[in-house]
């Protein structure tokens, strides 16, 4: 369809019907075509949640390690979110018992690649106030 895949994710969702399988792609497609390719996956039983327009150009996965849900995850979400230039557009929590430390991989997504050095500047503000581990990567 004249369109680039670039990301493809999936998650095993044990609450799902067994014959459904939730999955997150990101294509590249030359607006004229969009069209078409609904359609074609339609036809295919392919069913479309969301669509729409990637903004953000940069993607950055972390995890934090601590106390995240007691020290008010929101306000670490919103602290990244709030900048205009980033997001949090992902989170995966696990959380071993009411007491333990929580840890939540974090997917930032970010305008420029400055923007997200400016991101992850905040996110080690924010572990180094609320005493979280971070774990980033060594690029991005």
């Amino acid at each position: 369809m004249g369109g680039n895949i670039k990301t493809v994710i999936h998650e095993h969702d044990h609450t799902a019907a067994r014959d459904v399988l939730g999955v997150e792609v990101v294509i590249e497609i030359p607006p004229e075509m969009l069209d078409g390719l609904i359609s074609r996956l339609s036809e295919r039983g392919i069913t479309i949640l969301r669509l729409g327009e990637e903004k953000m150009g940069y993607s950055q996965s972390v995890i934090l390690i601590g106390h995240l849900v007691h020290t008010d995850l929101g306000d670490t979400v919103d602290r990244i979110d709030k900048t205009g230039f980033a997001e949090v557009t992902h989170m995966s929590l696990s959380m071993p018992g009411i007491n333990e430390r929580t840890s939540a991989q974090f997917i930032i997504k970010a305008l420029t690649r400055d923007h997200m050095q400016q991101a992850l500047f905040i996110l080690r503000d924010v572990a180094e106030q609320k005493d979280f581990l971070l774990i980033e990567p060594l690029e991005f």
